[in-house]
């Protein structure tokens, strides 16, 4: 018995938005006109408006072969409002335009929407508005994010200052890892379809990539402290890659300790049993939605009992370069090495 395929065409445009947005349920107060109309309507209330958007691209972005479509729609939705969480907003609503190719079935699409709902459900964002059109190949999706901060409590990546601590949240390289271990096995699939894929019950670094968290957590705990980052972003490109953002930005330099760098112990011993560096994963990897930020020293006892943030590092002047101090002493000069989708 073969599985059920309604082709899209076969809805139109219209029949297809009604389809794919008619449990579309609105969190927010904010949200005054959702999708339906030519344009969604939202006031903040006089709050400052955030607004972040990214593309997400198959074969460059994700890979179909390993990435189910509701993780697919899921991840989309949390790329996006991380970058939110990182400008220390709240994300509000969001739009997604898709284009598709007629390989992809209505049910397919159900499938990918139904893991963008679990997301706006999560992090209670509505989803007001977007687009689907088709393409000639291949599945793009792009996602715009909006949010809400108090009035200039938004936080830079220009703004941190010589001796504030770098902090982050979580641990690191996880996702490269994850990615490490799909891409091997469909490798060996490719060369042998029959053979089972093996992920190893390695469901820490796997659920890394496929469904990453937004730290929504760490932003209700900043305001629950009344704390304010000095600069922020999120980890998306590898943490050598981001830090040296801050510090280029904020025109500063950096001393970073290898030894502070948050691991998993999981990830750590499977990219040991890999012979892979899990310093260099945490710091080249990317795709892991951490939070990165700065803090003024003054603020240390405020964090020092949460477990989901670690100092691993300070700012300098910018002169004195930015550099990484090995776990046996040795500086080394800090090296962006992260992950460039521009370079393949």
């Amino acid at each position: 018995m073969s599985e059920e395929r309604t082709e899209i065409a076969s809805l139109g445009e219209f029949g297809l938005i009604d389809h794919l947005t008619k449990n579309n349920e609105i969190k927010n107060a904010s949200t005054i006109l959702s999708v339906g109309d030519d344009a969604a309507v939202i006031d903040h209330f006089g709050r400052q408006t955030v607004i972040s958007t990214d593309m997400l691209v198959e074969g460059v972005h994700f890979d179909l072969m390993y990435t189910p479509l509701k993780h697919l729609g899921y991840k989309s939705v949390v790329v996006n409002i991380s970058d939110i969480y990182a400008m220390n907003a709240t994300p509000t609503q969001i739009t997604l335009s898709i284009a598709v190719s007629s390989r992809f079935s209505l049910e397919a699409l159900d499938e990918f929407y139904e893991g963008v709902y679990a997301a706006c459900e999560t992090y209670e964002v509505d989803l007001v508005g977007g687009d689907t059109t088709s393409s000639q190949k291949g599945f793009v999706i792009s996602v715009t994010a909006v949010g809400e901060v108090a009035p200039e409590k938004y936080v830079k990546r220009s703004t941190a200052n010589k001796g504030d601590l770098l902090c982050v949240s979580g641990f690191l390289g996880g996702a490269y890892l994850g990615l490490t271990l799909l891409e091997r096995e469909k490798k060996i699939f490719l060369e042998s379809p029959g053979v089972q894929p093996d992920l190893e019950s390695q469901a820490y670094i796997i659920g890394k990539l496929l469904k990453p968290e937004a730290r929504k957590d760490i932003i209700e705990f900043f305001a629950e402290k009344n704390i304010t980052p000095t600069a922020m972003m999120d980890i998306s490109d590898g943490l050598s890659s981001d830090v040296i953002h801050i510090c280029k930005q904020s025109d500063l330099g950096v001393i970073l300790y290898e030894e502070k760098i948050p691991i998993n112990e999981e990830a750590r011993q499977y990219a040991y049993k890999l012979q892979l560096d899990p310093t260099a994963c945490a710091l080249s990897g990317g795709e892991d939605y951490e939070l990165l930020f700065t803090l003024s020293q003054s603020d240390y006892d405020k964090i020092v009992l949460n477990e989901q943030i670690s100092v691993i590092g300070y700012m300098t002047e910018a002169k004195e370069g930015q550099l990484i101090i090995t776990r046996g002493g040795n500086k080394h000069a800090l090296v962006a090495q992260g992950w460039n989708h521009l370079k393949r």
